[in-house]
């Protein structure tokens, strides 16, 4: 009987040593991810805060989806004509995300969720009118990059 529980604790031990590189591996790979989110997301709001709609629409999936709680859902053409209207309604307009409320989580063999809350403000009779927003990314990877495939945005 002495053997049994010896026989758990090398099974214990090989199993903690087995699952330790594994789980450097996952990090990395987390980190990796998070890392090209993070850019691709910079990528994009740069152009969003310049008006760079050719950048934009180049991020955006030709199979886009958008919803909105207050807008309703609009596919990529819709997305690209109200991005158009806005710009030139609201030139002023800036995004920041709010680094600290992101999360990325992989989606196997197509791309990435990414979620958190992000900042927008542009000036109204001469202040800051500013707002904070919940919203969900979808990310695909293709070979030409990362695009945004579906889009959730609420709190409005």
């Amino acid at each position: 009987m002495a053997f049994i529980p010896h026989r758990y604790l090398i099974l214990a031990g090989l199993a903690m040593f087995i699952a330790i590189p594994a789980q450097a591996k996952d990090s990395k790979a987390a980190d990796s991810l998070k890392a090209q989110i993070t850019q691709a997301d910079a990528t994009f709001f740069d152009a969003f805060n310049r008006c760079d709609i050719d950048k934009m629409a180049s991020m955006f999936s030709p199979q886009l989806e958008f919803y909105h709680d207050t807008g309703g859902v609009t596919d990529y053409e819709q997305t690209m004509e109200a991005s158009k209207r806005l710009c030139q309604r609201v030139p002023d307009l800036t995004r920041t995300l709010e680094p600290d409320t992101v999360k990325i989580y992989p989606i196997k063999d197509f791309g990435a969720i990414q979620q958190g809350q992000h900042t927008f403000c542009h000036k109204e009779n001469g202040k800051d009118d500013c707002g904070t927003f919940g919203f969900t990314h979808i990310w695909k990877q293709t070979e030409q990059g990362w695009i945004i495939h579906r889009v959730v945005s609420y709190g409005h």
